[in-house]
């Protein structure tokens, strides 16, 4: 699929449901959130209708996200239907990781290829104060399990408020150096306010090069991060839906009202 501004667009984030274990602060605010009714959620068949479609149409990479994608019921029975797909040739998740020592295993043998795993200091109090909720332990030995498993090459994602050279950023850095683990620098964005950044070590934020479209939990496909514009596969069919997100594709988003990060993982 090739957009008006001819570039090629062959990735799909799915959001799998808007739920996490965490509360970070750049994600979640501190008074929680509304979350969306079960029956507005997508099931597996239908998520895995939509998936199949856009392979069908060209897409080869698809990245499985929240909220944390490993809460949602059954997930390893979603992760084997959409590796099932013919034409798939990348079938990742991010994760904050804290449930991989117990599903690591289980989404390398339902054919899950990678991860990208959250971790934005080593700092056990930092990690607690920006998770509000979580153990840095937890994702250490998430990290260990996804290498166990094989579930690589296993990324580190690296929020930063301002850029890759803060302490706590290198930090990280040294310990996926030594691990041998590849890390993303992501600058702190904001949906709302249009702040954003690109990414270092990967290709988010790079809007001439934008290859993706996302599918949210209920339904809905965005051709930008940055943009309000959605079309809903249940409304339009998912053939139709994708292909006016291609069509109508922006060449630069700017911001959006509608969206969060916690529901439509980054």
């Amino acid at each position: 699929m090739l957009d008006r501004y001819n570039r090629k667009i062959n990735y799909l984030r799915v959001s799998v449901t808007d739920r996490c274990n965490l509360r970070c602060h750049y994600c979640m605010p501190e008074s929680g959130i509304r979350l969306m009714a079960h029956e507005d959620i997508l099931s597996f068949d239908e998520i895995t209708a939509v998936v199949t479609t856009a392979v069908e149409m060209g897409v080869d990479k698809v990245r499985i996200t929240g909220g944390e994608p490993l809460v949602r019921e059954n997930i390893i029975e979603l992760v084997k239907m959409i590796a099932g797909i013919k034409g798939i040739t990348d079938l990742g998740m991010t994760t904050n990781g804290t449930f991989l020592p117990r599903f690591a295993k289980e989404m390398k043998a339902a054919g899950l290829h990678r991860v990208n795993i959250s971790l934005d200091t080593l700092d056990p109090e930092k990690y607690k104060e920006i998770t509000r909720v979580g153990k840095l332990q937890d994702a250490l030995d998430g990290i260990d399990a996804a290498i166990e498993a094989g579930l690589t090459p296993v990324k580190i994602n690296c929020v930063v408020k301002e850029n890759a050279m803060e302490a706590e950023a290198q930090r990280v850095k040294e310990f996926a150096d030594d691990k041998g683990l590849e890390i993303r620098f992501i600058p702190q964005m904001d949906l709302h306010e249009g702040t954003f950044g690109e990414v270092i070590g990967g290709s988010g934020g790079h809007c001439a090069t934008c290859n993706r479209l996302r599918l949210t939990p209920n339904g809905m496909i965005k051709p930008c991060l940055f943009d309000d514009m959605e079309y809903s596969v249940r409304e339009l069919g998912a053939e139709q839906a994708l292909k006016m997100a291609v069509e109508n594709k922006p060449k630069r988003g700017s911001s959006s009202q509608k969206s969060n990060f916690y529901n439509i993982g980054g």
